[in-house]
């Protein structure tokens, strides 16, 4: 079942059938099929309709801001948020679309080539719960753009956002089989993945649902870009004002109810401000970061996504505990609804599970640094490599750390950005790949070679 369950309340709204066999491979005919005539389109056509994509997402913002608070809990204002930046990467993509995707002449040492940027197929989308929009926008505005053609499975949990989303991209003037949402159950894609109409597959989800489709893919020699998890580290150096720097971190955690892969997971304090910014951060999440109805603008925490979330988190926290972490504040679990208190951890050491995984939720886990170097290294000591930040006030102090910390993206005095013209994606167990940005439309590309 696709199933809509309020996590504010706990309430059963609907429930959809999942889609048979039979449908799913009507689906992969669809998107096929209509392949062919979409790539022969100009890129000119392809992007008018992007761009018409872009308007009405923008003209549906509250619509759809509503369906994400219904669905997985989102702040409304951050669902209105989120669909702002859906925009620009339509728009982005739209607007760029003949720069991204002219031909690239070459000299070569026997004479002339060129670069002739081309569409491979159809391809498959696996999508997440806690972007609901953004996400799809990331992967399907880049490659409408290209040529290639759609089949998009979204999470179990936003259904209504799935079907949204297809009837915005219908209404714009994408063929309905060129852009094709299925209800497809998870334990089907394998055979999606098989089916060698299919050329590629972007997966945005956890560590295990990234393995479980790149096996299959690989398998079938297919396409995989992956956007999975991560334990994004918060490195502070100094601060002018650390009253305002405690604000602006723990927002950027608490962001999407701290349910955002390149959310900073792991703040890293040096020793000279490490107690300051403690006792600060505490009781600001404390006293800031209050529970409340999601549909509420005044509303700063709302409920995690789902109940099974937050038993989740409510249990890495309670672990930690067990295992010598100090709970600041928080870690408590608030029925009814999916809700966690905002929490605090310090004294997390390595040989806790803290330590190495990802918190999937409103926790903060604070790190004391002995100096810049002991920083560095315990930015790095993480399976993971999404993002990373680092805060201080000497531009060149800040540039050198950013260039030593092991990641895919470092932002500068701020964290957990996105932004449609910038290249998004990590390395090591955080996935394979980049979306957004030049990078974004090359990923499902056939950069074919002509020697003239």
């Amino acid at each position: 079942m696709y199933t809509v369950t309020n996590p504010a309340t706990g309430e059963l709204v609907e429930e959809i059938e999942n889609a048979s066999d039979e449908e799913v491979r009507a689906a992969i005919d669809r998107v096929h099929s209509a392949y062919p005539a979409w790539r022969a389109r100009s890129v000119a056509e392809r992007a008018k309709i992007v761009s018409r994509a872009a308007e009405l997402f923008a003209e549906r913002s509250d619509e759809l801001a509503e369906i994400m608070t219904l669905e997985m809990g989102k702040r409304i204002n951050e669902g209105r948020g989120e669909v702002g930046i859906v925009v620009d990467i339509f728009t982005y993509y739209a607007d760029n679309a003949a720069t991204l995707l002219a031909d690239e002449p070459m000299k070569v040492t026997t004479g002339d080539a060129v670069i002739v940027k081309q569409p491979i197929g159809a391809l498959l989308g696996v999508m997440p719960w806690n972007f609901p929009c953004y996400q799809v926008a990331r992967f399907v505005a880049p490659n409408l753009v290209l040529g290639n053609t759609i089949l998009l499975k979204h999470a179990s949990i936003c259904p209504r956002s799935a079907q949204a989303i297809a009837d915005i991209l219908h209404e714009a003037g994408v063929p309905e089989d060129v852009y094709v949402n299925t209800f497809a159950a998870s334990r089907q894609i394998p055979a999606v993945l098989a089916d060698p109409r299919i050329m590629g597959v972007s997966l945005t989800g956890s560590e295990p649902a990234g393995i479980s489709v790149a096996t299959e893919a690989g398998k079938h020699l297919k396409k995989t870009v992956l956007e999975l998890g991560g334990s994004d580290p918060l490195v502070v150096l100094d601060s002018a004002d650390l009253d305002e720097t405690v604000k602006q971190t723990a927002t950027a955690r608490m962001r999407n109810c701290g349910q955002s892969c390149n959310a900073p997971k792991r703040m890293i304090v040096l020793d000279e401000l490490y107690d300051d910014f403690v006792d600060k951060l505490t009781k600001h999440v404390a006293d800031y970061f209050q529970p409340g109805d999601p549909a509420d603008p005044a509303t700063k925490l709302p409920p995690l996504a789902s109940a099974a979330a937050a038993d989740e988190v409510a249990e890495q926290v309670h672990k930690a505990v067990e295992q010598g972490a100090t709970l600041r504040t928080g870690g408590k679990r608030i029925e009814p609804g999916a809700y966690l208190e905002a929490t605090v951890l310090t004294d997390v050491t390595r040989e806790m599970d803290a330590y190495y995984e990802e918190i999937f939720g409103p926790v903060v886990v604070v790190f004391r640094a002995r100096d810049v170097d002991h920083a560095i290294e315990l930015a790095n000591d993480s399976p993971f490599g999404l993002g990373a930040s680092v805060w201080g006030t000497d531009p060149a102090r800040l540039r050198h750390v950013a260039e030593r910390i092991e990641a895919g993206m470092v932002y500068v005095n701020r964290a957990g950005g996105s932004s449609a013209d910038l290249p998004f994606g990590g390395i090591k167990r955080s996935g394979i790949g980049r979306e957004l940005g030049p990078a974004g439309i090359e990923e499902f590309m056939n950069k074919k070679a002509i020697r003239l």
